[in-house]
């Protein structure tokens, strides 16, 4: 894993994220914990290593800098993304991770074990039945659309509270927000390194 290690440290150096040998060596590790998993429990369709930190790890990673909130849910988190890489990378955010996958939660929880990653809480629950505490932000890369986002999320945000959507800059909405109660702060172009796919990231809050 010495390569990946090397294209790790050059992709945050891209991305113009400082880290320390500890964190390097965690996001090497949750890689390789990932790939060993996807052999017996396919977590995940992709399978090679210089994928994984393109497409998991830089792709999440990407949105680092513009988070400057401190108690955030992740839903649909799958295995564990942007959550378990940000987590890493930003010890003092108590981060949540959501998702109704049984499998997916399990890895999570070895991961987090492994690692000793003390931020970090997993909750195995549809979105929609998780209730009762709310959150900074909301950020998710895998629902198929932001008002799905913004409709089975609501409960979950804080008063000041935003949304953090994770979007492919070619799928971008055409959407009326305030249909769906809500105004867009800001959108952000995201470039990933060593991925040709446009990526955004597009801030949220209610009306």
């Amino acid at each position: 894993m010495g390569e990946l290690r090397s294209a790790l440290q050059q992709g945050l150096s891209v991305l113009d994220i400082s880290s320390t040998s500890k964190q390097i060596d965690s996001l090497v590790e949750l890689v390789e914990h990932l790939l060993k998993w996807n052999k017996a429990y396919n977590l995940t369709s992709i399978k090679d290593p210089g994928e994984v930190l393109s497409l998991h790890l830089l792709d999440s990673l990407a949105v680092l800098p513009h988070i400057n909130q401190k108690n955030i849910i992740d839903v649909g988190t799958g295995p564990g993304f942007p959550g378990l890489p940000l987590a890493i990378m930003l010890p003092e955010v108590k981060f949540t991770l959501l998702d109704s996958n049984s499998k997916k939660i399990r890895f999570i929880r070895q991961v987090i074990h492994h690692l000793n990653i003390e931020n970090v809480e997993v909750v195995h629950s549809r979105v929609e039945d998780f209730k009762g505490i709310e959150f900074d932000a909301v950020i998710s890369r895998a629902f198929a659309s932001i008002s799905d986002m913004v409709i089975l999320t609501r409960h979950l945000l804080s008063d000041g509270g935003v949304w953090l959507a994770m979007k492919g800059q070619s799928q971008k909405e055409v959407l009326d927000y305030h249909s769906i109660g809500v105004e867009k702060v800001v959108e952000i172009d995201l470039s990933i390194p060593n991925l040709k796919a446009e990526r955004c990231l597009i801030k949220l809050q209610p009306c």
